[in-house]
C-alpha cells in the first residue's frame, strides 16, 4: 500500500537559551561528552554485530561452543541470553549508563542495527567495508525528549527544551520552511520523528526529521516521462513528442570552472597572506571560495531537479524513467573531469527526493 507521508530533514542551528555563562559552558561540555560517548558506542555496536554475524565461521572454537546466534529462550541451540538487538543495548548500558541519556543510546542502537542489516549482504560480497564512525557522529534522539516549545519575544525564533537543556533556534535571514515546520510541530499539526543533534565547527545543529504529507497531484499512471542526464545539457526530459532541455553545458560549467580557477590562484598566493591565527587566517579566502563553489552547485542542482518534477506534474506523468543512467555513471567514473564537475549523483538524489514528495515513481534504467 502506497504511503501518503514522507520524512524530510531540516538542519537548524541552535543556541543555548541562557544569559548565564556558566550554564552555557556546562551545557556545551555535556553535549560534547555525549558526542564522544556516541562515537565510542557506535563502533562498539558495529563490531559486536559483525562478530555475531561471523561467529559461525569461527570453526577453531571447541565443540562445546553453540554456533547458533539466537536467543536461547526462543531456540534451544541459541548462544545469546537475549535478542541480538538487545545484546548491544545491554552492552552500552553496562558501559555508559548514567553518563548519557538512555534515549540516545536506544535510538543509536536501533539506527545502527538497521544500517547494518541493510548493508550486511554487501559486506559478505566484498562490495562494502564495515562502517567506521567518526567523532562528529550526530546523536539520535526520540521526539518525546523535546518539550516546552515557545516563540521568542520577537517571534523570529523558537525556544524549547531538549533533555532539559534550554535551546533556541537561530534562523537568521532564512527564507526556507524551517520556521513554519517548527511552528506546526509546536501546535501539533506535524509529527517530529527520530531526529539528531550534531556538533560541527563549534556550533550546535538540530537535524529535525519531520513527517509531512506528500503533495497531491492529478497524475496518470499511463504517462511516463523519460529523462536523460547528459553532458551537453544537465537534463533532457520528454513525454511523447514534448521535449524540454534544462540548463546547458556552458551555463552550468562556466561559473563553476571560474570559481575553480580562482581557488587555484588563491592556493598559490596563500603563503603570502598575513598570519596571526595559524592556518585559519591564511586560508580564510580559500575556504570562502570552496564554500562558494559548493553553494553554487547545490543551488543549480536544486533548480534543475525542481524543473524536472514541475515538467512531470504539468503533463501528469506518474513515472519518471532515467534513461541509460547506469551506463553514464560508468563513463563518469572513468573520466576525471566529468566525475569532478558534472555532479550526476547529487542531481539524481535531488530528483529522487522531489519526485517522492510529489508522488512520482523514479526508475533507473
Amino acid at each position: 500500500m502506497e504511503k501518503h507521508t514522507m520524512v524530510i530533514t531540516r538542519k537548524i542551528q541552535l543556541l543555548i537559551d541562557s544569559d548565564d555563562k556558566e550554564v552555557i559552558r556546562h551545557s556545551r561540555e555535556q553535549i560534547y561528552n555525549w558526542q564522544w560517548i556516541c562515537f565510542r558506542a557506535a563502533n562498539m555496536i558495529m563490531s559486536h554485530h559483525y562478530i555475531q554475524e561471523q561467529i559461525k565461521d569461527f570453526f577453531y572454537l571447541t565443540e562445546e561452543i553453540k554456533l547458533k546466534v539466537a536467543d536461547i529462550k526462543k531456540d534451544e541451540n541459541g548462544m545469546l541470553n537475549s535478542s541480538r538487538q538487545n545484546t548491544t543495548y545491554k552492552l552500552l548500558s553496562n558501559h555508559f549508563k548514567g553518563q548519557i541519556p538512555t534515549n540516545i543510546l536506544s535510538n543509536l542502537n536501533n539506527t545502527l542495527i538497521t544500517n547494518f542489516n541493510n548493508e550486511k549482504d554487501c559486506y559478505w560480497k566484498g562490495e562494502k567495508s564495515l562502517r567506521n564512525y567518526k567523532r562528529n557522529l550526530p546523536m539520535p534522539f526520540g521526539p518525546e525528549v523535546m518539550s516546552k516549545f515557545t516563540l521568542t519575544p520577537d517571534n523570529k525564533n523558537i525556544c524549547f527544551k531538549l533533555f532539559q537543556i534550554p535551546f533556541r533556534t537561530y534562523l537568521g535571514r532564512d527564507k526556507s520552511d524551517k520556521k513554519l515546520l517548527l511552528q506546526k510541530i509546536m501546535f501539533g499539526q506535524l509529527k517530529l520523528r527520530t531526529s539528531q543533534l550534531q556538533l560541527a565547527e563549534g556550533k550546535v545543529f538540530l537535524l529535525a526529521a519531520v513527517e509531512i504529507e506528500k503533495e497531491q497531484h492529478n497524475l496518470d499512471i499511463s504517462i511516463i516521462a523519460e529523462a536523460s542526464l547528459s553532458i551537453e545539457h544537465p537534463v533532457v526530459i520528454k513525454i511523447g513528442n514534448r521535449e524540454q532541455t534544462i540548463g546547458s553545458k556552458e551555463e552550468f560549467l562556466h561559473r563553476r570552472l571560474a570559481i575553480q580557477a580562482a581557488i587555484h590562484r588563491i592556493k598559490k598566493a596563500s603563503k603570502f597572506n598575513r598570519g596571526g591565527h595559524g592556518r585559519k587566517r591564511k586560508m580564510k579566502s580559500l575556504d570562502d571560495y570552496q564554500h562558494m563553489e559548493k553553494r553554487y552547485v547545490d543551488q543549480k542542482l536544486h533548480v534543475y531537479s525542481r524543473m524536472v518534477i514541475d515538467f512531470c506534474v504539468k503533463h501528469k506523468a506518474a513515472t519518471l524513467l532515467l534513461v541509460n543512467q547506469e551506463h553514464k555513471e560508468e563513463i563518469a567514473r572513468e573520466d576525471s573531469f566529468l566525475l569532478q564537475n558534472w555532479s550526476y549523483y547529487s542531481l539524481k538524489d535531488k530528483i529522487n527526493y522531489k519526485a517522492e514528495k510529489a508522488g512520482i515513481q523514479v526508475i533507473e534504467e
